[in-house]
Protein backbone atom coordinates (compact mmCIF):
# COMPACT_ATOMS: atom_id res chain seq x y z
CA UNK A 1 0.00 0.00 0.00
CA UNK A 2 1.32 3.41 -0.91
CA UNK A 3 2.16 5.80 1.89
CA UNK A 4 -0.50 8.46 2.61
CA UNK A 5 0.13 11.97 1.36
CA UNK A 6 0.68 13.26 4.90
CA UNK A 7 3.44 10.78 5.71
CA UNK A 8 6.69 12.19 7.00
CA UNK A 9 10.19 11.27 5.86
CA UNK A 10 11.35 11.22 9.46
CA UNK A 11 12.09 7.72 10.73
CA UNK A 12 12.57 6.53 14.32
CA UNK A 13 15.78 7.91 15.78
CA UNK A 14 17.98 6.96 18.70
CA UNK A 15 19.71 9.68 20.68
CA UNK A 16 22.82 8.80 22.67
CA UNK A 17 23.84 11.29 25.34
CA UNK A 18 27.45 12.01 26.34
CA UNK A 19 26.80 9.72 29.33
CA UNK A 20 25.91 6.90 26.88
CA UNK A 21 22.23 7.02 27.82
CA UNK A 22 20.08 5.94 24.85
CA UNK A 23 16.70 7.62 24.21
CA UNK A 24 14.58 6.55 21.19
CA UNK A 25 12.23 9.11 19.67
CA UNK A 26 10.11 9.46 16.57
CA UNK A 27 8.69 12.48 14.74
CA UNK A 28 5.15 11.86 13.52
CA UNK A 29 2.90 13.70 11.09
CA UNK A 30 3.37 16.03 8.17
CA UNK A 31 2.82 19.73 8.81
CA UNK A 32 1.69 19.90 12.46
CA UNK A 33 4.11 17.34 13.82
CA UNK A 34 4.40 15.43 17.09
CA UNK A 35 7.58 14.09 18.64
CA UNK A 36 7.10 10.83 20.55
CA UNK A 37 9.84 10.17 23.09
CA UNK A 38 10.46 6.87 24.88
CA UNK A 39 11.41 7.25 28.53
CA UNK A 40 13.04 4.70 30.78
CA UNK A 41 12.16 4.63 34.49
CA UNK A 42 13.00 7.97 36.18
CA UNK A 43 13.87 9.66 32.89
CA UNK A 44 12.17 12.96 32.14
CA UNK A 45 11.46 15.47 29.41
CA UNK A 46 11.28 19.24 29.89
CA UNK A 47 8.69 20.89 27.62
CA UNK A 48 6.97 24.23 27.18
CA UNK A 49 3.58 24.60 28.89
CA UNK A 50 0.59 23.33 26.92
CA UNK A 51 2.62 21.18 24.53
CA UNK A 52 1.82 17.73 25.96
CA UNK A 53 -0.46 15.78 23.60
CA UNK A 54 -0.49 12.24 25.05
CA UNK A 55 1.50 10.09 27.45
CA UNK A 56 1.53 6.60 28.90
CA UNK A 57 0.02 5.85 32.28
CA UNK A 58 3.36 5.76 34.07
CA UNK A 59 4.23 9.36 33.14
CA UNK A 60 3.61 12.06 35.73
CA UNK A 61 3.49 15.72 34.78
CA UNK A 62 4.24 18.69 36.98
CA UNK A 63 4.44 22.40 36.33
CA UNK A 64 7.81 23.54 37.57
CA UNK A 65 9.90 26.68 37.70
CA UNK A 66 13.37 25.90 36.40
CA UNK A 67 15.85 28.66 37.36
CA UNK A 68 18.33 27.85 34.60
CA UNK A 69 15.53 28.03 32.01
CA UNK A 70 14.20 31.39 33.10
CA UNK A 71 14.24 34.33 30.69
CA UNK A 72 14.18 36.95 33.40
CA UNK A 73 12.27 40.20 33.31
CA UNK A 74 12.11 40.40 29.50
CA UNK A 75 10.10 37.18 29.21
CA UNK A 76 7.66 38.28 31.91
CA UNK A 77 7.20 41.77 30.42
CA UNK A 78 6.28 40.37 27.01
CA UNK A 79 3.70 37.97 28.42
CA UNK A 80 5.70 34.77 28.08
CA UNK A 81 5.59 31.92 30.54
CA UNK A 82 8.44 31.56 33.00
CA UNK A 83 7.58 27.96 33.89
CA UNK A 84 8.09 24.61 32.20
CA UNK A 85 6.47 21.21 32.50
CA UNK A 86 8.46 18.18 33.56
CA UNK A 87 7.24 14.79 32.30
CA UNK A 88 8.85 11.99 34.31
CA UNK A 89 8.43 8.24 34.01
CA UNK A 90 7.80 7.04 37.57
CA UNK A 91 6.78 3.54 36.55
CA UNK A 92 8.84 0.32 36.63
CA UNK A 93 8.83 -0.08 32.83
CA UNK A 94 9.41 2.08 29.78
CA UNK A 95 6.90 4.78 28.95
CA UNK A 96 6.33 7.34 26.25
CA UNK A 97 5.17 10.91 25.85
CA UNK A 98 3.96 12.83 22.80
CA UNK A 99 4.84 16.53 22.53
CA UNK A 100 2.91 18.43 19.85
CA UNK A 101 3.70 21.58 17.92
CA UNK A 102 1.28 24.38 18.91
CA UNK A 103 0.65 25.34 15.27
CA UNK A 104 1.37 24.18 11.71
CA UNK A 105 5.04 23.59 12.34
CA UNK A 106 7.73 21.00 11.86
CA UNK A 107 9.77 19.60 14.73
CA UNK A 108 13.56 19.67 14.32
CA UNK A 109 15.78 17.54 16.57
CA UNK A 110 18.94 19.43 17.51
CA UNK A 111 21.88 17.71 19.22
CA UNK A 112 23.54 20.71 20.85
CA UNK A 113 26.80 18.82 21.25
CA UNK A 114 27.16 18.88 17.45
CA UNK A 115 26.73 22.68 17.37
CA UNK A 116 29.32 23.63 19.94
CA UNK A 117 26.84 23.57 22.81
CA UNK A 118 25.08 26.83 21.85
CA UNK A 119 22.38 27.67 19.32
CA UNK A 120 20.51 30.95 18.81
CA UNK A 121 16.85 30.51 17.86
CA UNK A 122 13.81 32.57 17.01
CA UNK A 123 11.51 33.43 19.94
CA UNK A 124 9.31 30.52 21.07
CA UNK A 125 11.26 28.05 18.94
CA UNK A 126 11.93 25.72 21.87
CA UNK A 127 9.46 22.83 22.21
CA UNK A 128 11.07 20.29 24.56
CA UNK A 129 14.41 18.83 25.55
CA UNK A 130 16.19 15.79 26.92
CA UNK A 131 19.13 15.89 29.34
CA UNK A 132 21.33 18.97 29.62
CA UNK A 133 19.58 21.84 27.82
CA UNK A 134 19.21 25.39 29.15
CA UNK A 135 16.84 27.92 27.59
CA UNK A 136 17.38 31.66 27.93
CA UNK A 137 15.90 34.63 26.11
CA UNK A 138 18.67 37.05 25.24
CA UNK A 139 18.67 40.61 24.00
CA UNK A 140 21.13 41.63 21.30
CA UNK A 141 22.65 44.82 22.65
CA UNK A 142 24.32 45.86 19.39
CA UNK A 143 22.43 48.87 18.00
CA UNK A 144 22.75 47.71 14.40
CA UNK A 145 20.92 44.50 15.27
CA UNK A 146 17.96 46.15 17.02
CA UNK A 147 14.89 45.98 14.78
CA UNK A 148 11.28 46.91 15.36
CA UNK A 149 9.06 44.43 17.15
CA UNK A 150 9.73 41.88 19.85
CA UNK A 151 10.68 39.27 17.25
CA UNK A 152 13.58 41.46 16.20
CA UNK A 153 15.58 41.70 19.42
CA UNK A 154 14.28 38.98 21.75
CA UNK A 155 16.01 35.75 20.85
CA UNK A 156 16.08 32.32 22.40
CA UNK A 157 19.41 30.81 23.33
CA UNK A 158 19.78 27.06 23.77
CA UNK A 159 22.91 25.85 25.52
CA UNK A 160 24.19 22.56 26.91
CA UNK A 161 25.07 19.13 25.59
CA UNK A 162 21.60 17.57 25.40
CA UNK A 163 18.96 17.09 22.72
CA UNK A 164 16.52 19.92 22.00
CA UNK A 165 13.48 19.96 19.74
CA UNK A 166 12.66 23.27 18.05
CA UNK A 167 9.82 24.42 15.81
CA UNK A 168 9.90 25.74 12.24
CA UNK A 169 7.08 26.68 9.86
CA UNK A 170 6.67 25.35 6.33
CA UNK A 171 9.65 23.77 4.62
CA UNK A 172 13.02 23.88 6.35
CA UNK A 173 16.38 24.42 4.67
CA UNK A 174 19.76 23.95 6.35
CA UNK A 175 22.58 26.08 4.97
CA UNK A 176 26.21 25.34 5.85
CA UNK A 177 28.12 28.57 5.33
CA UNK A 178 31.84 28.43 4.62
CA UNK A 179 34.32 30.97 5.92
CA UNK A 180 33.47 34.36 4.42
CA UNK A 181 30.37 33.06 2.61
CA UNK A 182 27.52 35.59 2.67
CA UNK A 183 23.81 34.80 2.70
CA UNK A 184 20.92 37.28 2.88
CA UNK A 185 17.75 35.98 4.57
CA UNK A 186 14.47 37.62 5.53
CA UNK A 187 14.78 38.12 9.26
CA UNK A 188 11.51 36.34 10.02
CA UNK A 189 12.61 33.22 8.10
CA UNK A 190 15.58 32.48 10.36
CA UNK A 191 14.79 29.59 12.70
CA UNK A 192 18.18 29.07 14.30
CA UNK A 193 21.86 29.70 13.69
CA UNK A 194 25.19 29.01 15.33
CA UNK A 195 27.04 31.70 17.25
CA UNK A 196 29.96 31.65 14.81
CA UNK A 197 27.86 33.42 12.16
CA UNK A 198 28.16 37.21 11.98
CA UNK A 199 24.76 38.89 11.64
CA UNK A 200 24.20 42.31 10.09
CA UNK A 201 20.72 43.84 9.84
CA UNK A 202 19.83 45.58 6.58
CA UNK A 203 16.78 47.79 5.98
CA UNK A 204 15.43 47.56 2.44
CA UNK A 205 14.00 51.07 2.33
CA UNK A 206 13.31 53.89 4.78
CA UNK A 207 13.29 52.89 8.44
CA UNK A 208 9.84 54.46 8.86
CA UNK A 209 8.44 51.78 6.54
CA UNK A 210 9.87 49.08 8.79
CA UNK A 211 8.35 50.76 11.84
CA UNK A 212 4.85 50.67 10.35
CA UNK A 213 5.23 47.14 8.96
CA UNK A 214 5.79 45.59 5.58
CA UNK A 215 7.04 42.48 3.83
CA UNK A 216 10.74 41.79 3.29
CA UNK A 217 11.70 45.23 4.61
CA UNK A 218 14.31 43.85 7.02
CA UNK A 219 16.86 41.24 5.98
CA UNK A 220 19.72 39.65 7.86
CA UNK A 221 23.06 39.44 6.10
CA UNK A 222 24.82 36.34 7.43
CA UNK A 223 28.54 35.78 7.06
CA UNK A 224 30.03 32.34 7.69
CA UNK A 225 31.35 30.09 8.96
CA UNK A 226 28.39 28.40 10.58
CA UNK A 227 25.03 26.70 10.11
CA UNK A 228 21.64 28.37 9.71
CA UNK A 229 18.17 26.83 9.58
CA UNK A 230 15.67 28.67 7.36
CA UNK A 231 11.86 28.30 7.36
CA UNK A 232 9.61 29.09 4.42
CA UNK A 233 6.50 30.04 6.40
CA UNK A 234 7.07 31.96 9.66
CA UNK A 235 4.11 31.79 12.01
CA UNK A 236 3.49 35.54 12.12
CA UNK A 237 3.43 35.67 8.31
CA UNK A 238 0.95 32.79 8.24
CA UNK A 239 -1.27 34.46 10.84
CA UNK A 240 -1.18 37.76 8.93
CA UNK A 241 -2.40 36.05 5.77
CA UNK A 242 -5.31 34.52 7.68
CA UNK A 243 -6.17 37.86 9.32
CA UNK A 244 -6.19 39.64 5.97
CA UNK A 245 -8.37 36.98 4.36
CA UNK A 246 -10.87 37.15 7.21
CA UNK A 247 -11.13 40.91 7.80
CA UNK A 248 -10.63 42.47 4.36
CA UNK A 249 -13.63 40.86 2.57
CA UNK A 250 -15.90 41.75 5.48
CA UNK A 251 -14.91 45.40 5.27
CA UNK A 252 -15.51 45.51 1.52
CA UNK A 253 -18.86 43.71 1.68
CA UNK A 254 -20.15 45.66 4.68
CA UNK A 255 -20.57 49.36 3.73
CA UNK A 256 -22.01 50.06 7.18
CA UNK A 257 -18.71 49.13 8.85
CA UNK A 258 -17.27 52.65 8.93
CA UNK A 259 -20.66 54.10 9.95
CA UNK A 260 -20.75 51.72 12.90
CA UNK A 261 -17.22 52.74 13.89
CA UNK A 262 -18.18 56.43 13.73
CA UNK A 263 -21.25 55.85 15.88
CA UNK A 264 -19.16 53.96 18.42
CA UNK A 265 -16.64 56.78 18.80
CA UNK A 266 -19.46 59.36 18.99
CA UNK A 267 -21.18 57.48 21.80
CA UNK A 268 -17.88 57.08 23.62
CA UNK A 269 -17.31 60.83 23.31
CA UNK A 270 -20.78 61.56 24.71
CA UNK A 271 -20.20 59.26 27.69
CA UNK A 272 -16.83 60.84 28.51
CA UNK A 273 -18.16 64.42 28.25
CA UNK A 274 -21.18 63.56 30.35
CA UNK A 275 -19.05 62.04 33.07
CA UNK A 276 -16.85 65.16 33.18
CA UNK A 277 -19.89 67.46 33.45
CA UNK A 278 -21.43 65.40 36.24
CA UNK A 279 -18.12 65.36 38.09
CA UNK A 280 -17.89 69.19 37.97
CA UNK A 281 -21.45 69.52 39.23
Amino acid sequence: MAAPFFSTPFQPYVYQSPQDAVTPFQILGGEAQIVQIMLKPQEKVIAKPGSMCFMSGSIEMENTYVPENEAGMWQWLFGKSITSIALRNNGPSDGFVGIAAPSLARVLPIDLAMFGGVLLCQPDAFLCSINDVKVNNTVDQRPRNVVTGVEGFLRQKLSGQGLAFILAGGSVVQKNLEVGEVLAVDISCIVALTTSIDVQIKYNGPIRRAVFGGDNLVTAVLTGPGIVFIQSLPFHRFSQRIARAVTSPNMRENPKFFVQIAIFFFLAYVVIVSSLILTDV
